[in-house]
Order: structure tokens, then C-alpha cells, then sequence
């Protein structure tokens, strides 16, 4: 009875292990990578989106997708008033954060450039913000 016990709880231990979808328990639920990608492009601005990226983080390569999202909605407040001098300082932080941990192995390591991309872009937007209030 006991091997029965067993082999069921491995047999559920390996149907979840081969599953494609992530999931992460996130505002209080459990969301797969997509459903994450989605209500950080639902927020309203890139502050809300870094925190539910933090909030929601994988710890591991999936959090390179939550980190693109991200990077797109801080964009939208800066990158279209960004010259070409500045555009090529932005691709340059973002670049430092690809060189960061590039000869690293692990997945632990894809999320750790992808929060250094998002911070690299919530910084700028942040001074767009700033910036934009200032001239009100």
C-alpha cells in the first residue's frame, strides 16, 4: 500500500516537472510565465511593472521575459524624447548588464541580468518622469 502511496506522488512529482508552463505564486494566486508578461503590460506605468516583476520573479531564465516586459512599458516614458548620444548610452548600460554575468552558468544568472536591464530602464524613466514634472 505504501509503494502504491509512493509511485502515485512521483508519478504527480514528474507530470509537474515536465510541464513546459511555469508557474509562480504571484499576487496571491498561481500564473503562469504568460499570465505575469500580461498584467505587467496591463499596469500603468513602469514603477507598478518593476514591482510586480519583483513580486513575481522566477529566480531563474523565465524572468528574462518578465524583465523584457518590463524594459518595454519604463521605455515608453523616455526612449522617443532620447537623442542619439543618449540612445547610445542607454544601449551601452543595457550592454554592461549583458557582459555583467555572461561567462556565468546557471539560470539564476539570466535573471540576474534581466533585473539589471529592468533597474537600468526604470532609472531612466524615472528621470524622464522627474524631468517632465519639472517642465509642468
Amino acid at each position: 500500500m505504501h509503494l502504491r502511496s509512493w509511485l502515485a506522488g512521483l508519478a504527480v512529482v514528474l507530470s509537474l516537472a515536465a510541464s513546459p508552463a511555469r508557474a509562480a505564486v504571484c499576487m496571491e494566486t498561481s500564473m503562469t510565465l504568460d499570465a505575469i508578461v500580461e498584467a505587467i503590460n496591463a499596469t500603468k506605468g513602469c514603477a507598478a511593472a518593476m514591482k510586480l516583476f519583483t513580486d513575481c520573479a522566477f529566480g531563474a531564465s523565465g524572468d528574462v521575459q518578465l524583465g523584457e516586459a518590463v524594459e518595454k512599458k519604463c521605455e515608453a516614458d523616455f526612449l522617443s524624447g532620447l537623442k542619439g548620444a543618449q540612445k547610445k548610452t542607454y544601449a551601452g548600460e543595457l550592454g554592461r548588464c549583458d557582459r555583467k554575468y555572461r561567462n556565468e552558468s546557471g539560470t539564476m544568472y539570466r535573471s540576474f541580468t534581466a533585473f539589471c536591464r529592468a533597474e537600468v530602464s526604470q532609472r531612466y524613466s524615472q528621470k524622464a518622469l522627474k524631468a517632465g514634472s519639472k517642465a509642468r
